[in-house]
């Protein structure tokens, strides 16, 4: 599925319009926003003051100064793993959308998207028609694995995973070109695990000796509801065929290493290349005929085809049959939901119970391979007014000046080198709320008593718009996240910089809010998604996303002495003990983080146009500014789900985003931050790049 698999593209998220040229303003001097009359709504200018803790000083632990009030107060809800700025957000969000999906159910005559919307809410919501089912949808699938004969058999049963949502070994989607954004490929990779990073197969220690044993009860359990004998001897078998996989796949920081993840082949040199697997049947049930490939993960995919071939035919059955089970659970019965979430949510996640069946609904209609661009139409017209975006879009160009200044005055860069980070700037694209173009749903047909077959029928329906679509030219119209998304990202291979409507909302953004708070908010959450062009991989890629080197060697070398400083600062953060942020692994978001404030900060001060900000509640302009960034990252996490994000996740967690700020002089002088203060970094180890 296309709007689904093309992700993969994307350098970065947040959590974070044609391909043309903006018109840039003479300066970023013009000041976006003023005081208004009108109030904000958090607090009396932006910023929720009584979540401070005052008995903390901010060059000590500058997360709980901003936040430690609310962080010791805050009972985190039974069905969530973590919570801060962006839960709440969410939590509007789907609110919102619920309202919405309740009027089209009120609507007499539906047009052809409102009656997709009811009759897939409906049947979602229909707990006692999938009760009834229990596992039937499955066992025509199942009886497909079971009858697999051959390594050719099963590479077929592969090459349905789109379809079928069954993990498997090889992945295969479509993506752009990164040699030429202007046409797709297919993207060959390695995957496979049913735990959340092949650090958890691999690690030693008691915390995650019980994850793995409790994996194994899972999948003994799961295995059972389709009355498979033998299971826990076949839980040993698929556990150890899965660390034989994670032993093979690459640890997630060399794998987001773009130089080595591009190795471009045609398809008819891929049985050549990678004998032994039969690629024609595997691509088979996808349709996809596109002439070029990238392998991404060349040396383990050899490994993973010799694995393919050494094991026990018998043993991939069970574990294609186990993953089916899995990654359909939350399509059937709620006694397989619930034994799920028993190991997914509870114990590698720590969420004590499930989230509300309506809610789980409204995140499953809302995805973009899914009705979430249908019900993004209508959440556009009623909650994000045209202000709303001309004022972003404003900040938008206000960044982009400022971060131009910025360039031309580094340092540590030669001319030639920026002369082309200039050129990628000014082609920058930035996509403010909503698509300008709207998805089709014309010849999708959904039923109000099926679930199973509706998600079935939406699978296939976005997968023949990607096999119509994979020997077009690349549509930079396209929009990955819907409008009621609360995040924002990075498409490198397209240059853009994309913010759906929902995240235009407070903290982040608010029209009557004090500009310092605006800017240090959402202006920041612009400049980190500017970063993730200028950051260690982004910057591989030119002004027309093509993936190239456009750098001297001296600026490279100078760019990535700064960059391994900044790996090491993040890389002593300790959130679990023994468990610290893997800032490799994280480079790319932090870089954003703090290139993204700096840029922030001076559209700020340039905002000014030389005055004063006013003192607001006893706080100056730039407390005011860096206040509202580090609320930004408020939340709180369960130890669970802060190992998954330590192990899986890109981004560090969200009490170490709180403390970008102290790599800027501007925040040791608001604060009036010391040596012997906690988080002072001495002028020389404050990691400047942008």
């Amino acid at each position: 599925m296309k709007k689904h698999i093309i992700a993969i593209a994307i350098a970065s998220t947040f959590t974070l319009s044609a391909c043309s040229k903006q018109d840039q303003p003479d300066s970023a001097n013009t000041e976006v926003e003023s005081i208004s009359t009108e109030k904000a709504e958090l607090g009396s200018f932006g910023v929720d003051l009584s979540a401070r803790d005052l008995s903390v000083k901010p060059g000590d632990d500058f997360f709980r100064y901003a936040s430690g009030t609310w962080y010791d107060n805050f009972e985190m809800p039974a069905d969530k793993t973590r919570f801060g700025a962006f839960d709440g957000l969410r939590e509007r969000s789907e609110e919102r959308v619920k309202a919405i999906i309740e009027d089209v159910a009120s609507v007499e005559n539906k047009n052809l998207e409102q009656t997709l919307i009811d009759t897939y809410y409906t049947s979602y919501m229909d707990v006692d028609t999938l009760n009834k089912k229990g596992i039937s949808p499955l066992l025509p699938t199942l009886a497909e694995f079971n009858a697999i004969s051959n390594t050719k058999e099963l590479a077929k049963a592969f090459g349905t995973a789109w379809l079928s949502n069954t993990n498997t070994p090889i992945s295969a989607g479509l993506a752009f070109n990164r040699l030429d954004p202007n046409e797709y490929q297919l993207s060959v990779g390695v995957s496979g695990l049913g735990l959340p990073d092949r650090s958890y197969y691999l690690t030693e220690g008691e915390r995650f000796d019980n994850i793995r044993k409790a994996y194994k009860a899972n999948i003994v359990t799961m295995l059972g509801f389709a009355n498979i004998a033998d299971a826990e001897q076949k839980a040993e078998q698929i556990f150890e065929l899965e660390k034989k996989i994670a032993e093979i796949q690459w640890p997630r920081e060399k794998r987001r290493n773009r130089d080595l993840t591009l190795n471009p082949i045609d398809r008819a040199e891929l049985s050549d290349r990678y004998p032994q697997f039969d690629w024609d049947t595997f691509f088979a049930p996808s349709g996809f005929v596109v002439p070029k490939l990238n392998i991404s993960h060349p040396e383990p995919i050899l490994q993973v085809i010799r694995l393919i071939n050494e094991s026990e035919l018998s043993t991939w059955k069970d574990y294609l049959s186990y993953h089916l089970i899995v990654g359909n659970a939350n399509i059937l019965s709620q006694d397989i939901f619930e034994a799920n979430f028993e190991f997914y949510g509870k114990t590698l996640r720590g969420q004590q119970e499930p989230r509300p069946r309506w809610k789980r609904a409204v995140a499953s209609i809302s995805g973009t391979s899914s009705l979430g661009f249908a019900l993004g139409k209508v959440y556009v017209d009623e909650y994000f007014p045209a202000s709303s975006k001309a004022q972003m879009s404003e900040l938008v160009e206000n960044l982009r000046s400022a971060l131009e200044e910025r360039i031309k005055n580094l340092d540590w860069m030669g001319e030639e080198t920026k002369v082309n980070a200039l050129a990628k700037l000014h082609a920058f694209n930035p996509k403010i709320g909503y698509p300008d173009e709207w998805e089709s749903f014309e010849g999708l047909e959904l039923k109000k008593d099926d679930l199973f077959g509706n998600t079935y029928a939406m699978r296939k329906f976005f997968q023949a718009k990607a096999v119509e679509e994979e020997l077009k030219p690349t549509n930079k119209n396209d929009w990955f996240m819907t409008p009621q998304t609360v995040n924002a990202y990075y498409n490198p291979s397209f240059n853009e910089i994309v913010f759906p409507a929902a995240i235009l909302q407070p903290p982040f953004f608010d029209p009557n809010a004090d500009p310092a708070v605006n800017y240090g908010a959402i202006g920041a959450v612009i400049g980190h998604e500017m970063g993730h062009g200028f950051d260690d991989q982004g910057s591989k890629s030119d002004a027309n996303g093509i993936q190239q080197n456009w750098w001297t060697d001296e600026d490279r070398k100078a760019f990535e002495a700064r960059t391994l400083q900044l790996i090491e600062q993040y890389s002593a953060y300790e959130p679990i003990e023994g468990n610290f942020v893997n800032g490799a692994n994280s480079l790319g978001e932090n870089i954003g983080d703090v290139g993204g404030l700096a840029m922030a900060y001076h559209a700020y001060k340039l905002s000014l146009k030389g005055k004063e900000a006013p003192i607001i509640d006893g706080l100056t302009g730039d407390q005011r500014f860096f206040l509202a960034w580090a609320q930004v990252w408020r939340e709180k996490r369960t130890e669970e789900s802060m190992l998954n994000q330590l192990k899986a996740g890109t981004h560090s967690p969200g009490q170490f985003r709180a403390l970008a700020p102290r790599n800027h002089d501007a925040w040791y002088e608001a604060f009036d931050v010391k040596s012997g203060d906690a988080l002072y970094l001495a002028p020389e180890d404050r990691v400047r790049i942008w």
